[in-house]
């Protein structure tokens, strides 16, 4: 997926309505309506920066006045007390949108400096990082941009671009090929179905079948293996659950293609940012 700021600014825009809610009563008791300011994004922790450009998107809808100039491109690593933007213009612009671009940018580049870790720790396999749809309610989109901005790729966006057959579907349907031939019988042949498989059995059953990629289900480093072996390179396989910066390298050596982490979304800490005017 292509991301664009256009795809977002619903979420920029509730964002800042609430933080914002009826008014600032701070900056607006104490900043003078004219009073210009200028101001240092700064990281204090190295890390990927990812989200300036939205940064700079909240600050120019609280108004468009205000200039934001970025002295790195998102993607960027950078070290500690780094100044990675400067922000000038009308002093209450600038104060009121200063939490929910910090969140956004600290957000994004916690998720982007997660999943570079884990791209670097399998860069000598042909494994790519994949997100999963673990993500905050509302944020997907800056999640996700986020994960690519680290280095990773994304999986499917939502439920609709994308048929996941996983174990409670199985369950419902009876089995993995009644599964496969109800989605193959109600949905258009160019969308790409992806069947889990928690055992080699049930690899053995999907790899029969008119699918797209396998997903590993919590397999130990033997049985995905096995599963390599099994599968031969007809169908790409996805490695999940309990995936840690510990293992990922022994995971990709087992030579399936693709790793899908939750907690590049779910569980990095965001990198520490902070915005301090110049006196």
């Amino acid at each position: 997926m292509k991301f664009s700021l256009e795809k977002i600014l619903p979420l920029i825009k509730a964002a800042l309505n609430e933080d914002i809610g009826t008014g600032d009563v701070t900056t607006e008791s104490t900043v003078p309506e004219q009073m210009q300011l200028e101001g240092r994004i700064i990281a204090r922790e190295p890390g990927v920066i990812a989200g300036l450009t939205v940064a700079d998107r909240v600050f120019k809808i609280v108004d468009s006045q205000t200039h934001f100039k970025p002295e790195f491109e998102d993607g960027d690593w950078i070290e500690k007390d780094t100044v990675v933007a400067r922000i000038s213009g009308p002093g209450p612009a600038i104060l009121k949108g200063e939490r929910v671009a910090l969140n956004f940018l600290q957000r994004m580049s916690g998720i982007a400096t997660l999943t570079r870790k884990f791209v670097d720790a399998v860069k000598d396999t042909q494994a790519v990082i994949l997100d999963t749809r673990k993500t905050a309610p509302g944020l997907r989109l800056t999640d996700k941009w986020a994960v690519k901005l680290g280095g990773g790729q994304n999986h499917r966006i939502g439920l609709f671009d994308m048929a996941l057959i996983k174990e409670n579907h199985i369950t419902a349907a009876g089995s993995i090929t009644e599964a496969v031939g109800l989605i193959r019988a109600k949905q258009v042949h160019t969308l790409a179905v992806e069947v889990e498989v928690k055992t080699l059995d049930e690899l053995k059953e999907a790899l029969a079948l008119p699918i797209n990629r396998i997903l590993l289900d919590n397999m130990s480093l033997r049985q995905m293996r096995e599963a390599v072996r099994l599968t031969q390179g007809r169908v790409p396989l996805e490695a999940s659950g309990n995936v840690n910066l510990e293992n990922a390298a022994q995971i990709a050596a087992t030579g399936v293609d693709y790793i899908s982490i939750g907690m590049l979304t779910h569980s990095a800490k965001a990198l520490d940012i902070s915005l301090l005017i110049v006196g």
